[in-house]
């Protein structure tokens, strides 16, 4: 591995902006604390954060009082600055960032500046899809295989915020979105994989390519001593592939599959999942027996485990783990049968990649799902056809949700011409109280009900998480009122039975 122990910052930053004021902000102010503290070489001689166009939040206020100066209701930076360290929310067409840039010697991301104060053991995973669980799961298997390493980045917990109580011999399992990578320039992890690259964030980065571009920066500053582990399943990722080789960097390949045949590689072979790595093939555990079900996770899994393998872990805690391991909140999540009815939260899917993939779970013509949220502008052809063919209803809400409504009716138009007993059901509704009610509606027994909604929840909800834990909410809701009714109902058998058999006083 490489040695990746040298300080990759100026001793002294100058003058340094934070922009945006919220969480990332919040954070990186309580880092620059940490910093002054723990590691007094690095110093500086002005910080200002832009918590944008909107009024500081009290706990931003709170933290930096006595520290540094706060500066809110405005997009527009007015001073010049040495260094300015940017949150991923903020896109860089925007005129907050915009001028920014022009009043800054050098733009980066959290992700880049904790990186440089503290440049050792680093595993990145990227990807449109499955970066939560595959991260999840390599830190999983590296807890089992007493390894110490946290879960950092887009996973919840920010790089800075984790960084503040790093032991030395931590590694840090960083789930990295295409937002943070972009604002990256040497972050140099001691190993990477990208597992896949499918339309997502165009609106935030301006085109297909540029967030391509972006996944790729995971790798730039690879060399012979690291490892990038890749997919070939797509066309980006196999292009990506070969611009690796060119480079020399060591690739292992995934392959939900047969062996790809390469020098390093993790497949599925008789059902068994294998690691070649560094000229020896590590053979784990039967994918049949493990609880993480469809291609998508084989694919999540191989990748976890040959990351762990090249962090040091054995393949009895990645085993372990493998067999044991279910799914995260949000992901796929089973809430209830109703009814005989199923219930499955799958709000993590905000792309229609990761609704394709949810739909393929189930049986075709027994799926009620809901679609919708803030609209990303993405191609919507390819969900359709498999909406229009896999599900009984589609129940279309929010923002995006007229559009896509429009896409799937013409999408079953087409369908008819071809197969004339195509149905499906598609059903508008303006928010997703709406539309979980019209889904229970129309739902029927063996049915599945599932938020698969291949959009982000922003029109609606503050994030994912929210937006699935209100559908859960949503579901309890509707369970505790079925129930009231079955009692309802039997107490009225029951007193219709004494009334019919009440003796008389005649």
């Amino acid at each position: 591995m490489a040695n990746q122990s040298q300080l990759q910052l100026p001793h002294s930053l100058g003058r340094v902006c934070i922009l945006g004021g919220g969480n990332t902000g919040i954070h990186l102010v309580t880092y620059f604390a940490y910093l002054k503290r723990h590691m007094p070489h690095i110093t500086w001689s002005y910080i200002c954060v832009y918590a944008g166009k909107n009024k500081a939040c009290a706990q931003l206020l709170e933290r930096a009082q006595g520290f540094c100066d706060v500066i809110d209701n405005t997009e527009t930076v007015n001073q010049s600055f040495d260094v300015c360290i940017t949150s991923p929310g903020i896109p860089p067409r925007s005129t907050l960032y915009k001028t920014a840039a022009a009043h800054a010697n050098t733009m980066m991301g959290e992700v880049e500046f904790v990186w440089r104060t503290q440049p050792r053991l680093w595993l990145g995973i990227t990807g449109t899809n499955g970066k939560t669980t595959t991260t999840t799961l390599l830190n999983t298997m590296l807890h089992r295989a007493h390894i110490p390493s946290r879960a950092v980045g887009n996973i919840g917990l920010s790089c800075c915020e984790a960084a503040c109580s790093r032991s030395d011999d931590e590694w840090f399992c960083a789930e990295l979105s295409s937002f943070q990578l972009a604002e990256t320039s040497n972050f140099h992890p001691v190993a990477a994989a990208l597992l896949n690259i499918t339309p997502d964030h165009i609106e935030w980065h301006g085109s297909m390519e540029a967030y391509a571009a972006a996944k790729e920066q995971i790798f730039a500053q690879l060399t012979a001593d690291n490892l990038a582990i890749i997919s070939r399943d797509d066309a980006y990722c196999r292009a990506i592939y070969e611009r690796l080789c060119a480079r020399g960097v060591p690739v292992l390949c995934v392959s939900t599959g047969a062996d790809p045949q390469t020098q390093q590689a993790a497949y599925v072979e008789n059902n068994i999942m294998h690691i070649r790595l560094h000229n020896r093939t590590y053979t784990l555990c039967d994918v049949r027996n493990t609880k993480l079900q469809g291609e998508h996770n084989i694919q999540n899994m191989l990748t976890a485990s040959a990351l762990a393998l090249f962090a040091g872990a054995d393949v009895q805690a990645i085993t372990d783990v493998l067999l044991q391991f279910s799914t995260l909140e949000h992901r796929l999540e089973f809430v209830a049968r109703i009814g005989d009815v199923d219930f499955v939260n799958d709000s993590k899917a905000t792309n229609t990649d990761a609704a394709q993939h949810a739909l393929r779970v189930y049986d075709a013509g027994k799926i009620v799902v809901l679609l919708g949220g803030h609209d990303k502008q993405t191609d919507l052809a390819a969900l359709a056809h498999d909406v229009v063919r896999k599900c009984s209803v589609a129940v279309c809400y929010g923002q995006a949700g007229s559009r896509i409504a429009q896409a799937l009716t013409y999408e079953l138009s087409c369908a008819n011409a071809e197969h004339p007993n195509t149905t499906c059901t598609i059903v508008y509704e303006p928010h997703l109280r709406e539309a979980f009610d019209a889904a229970v509606l129309h739902a029927k027994p063996g049915d599945c009900v599932l938020l698969s909604p291949a959009c982000s929840s922003f029109d609606e909800f503050a994030n994912m998480e929210e937006r699935g834990t209100f559908f859960k909410q949503c579901v309890r809701t509707y369970a505790a009122n079925q129930a009231a009714v079955q009692d309802s109902a039997q107490d009225s058998s029951v007193n219709t039975r004494e009334c019919a058999f009440k003796p008389s006083n005649k």
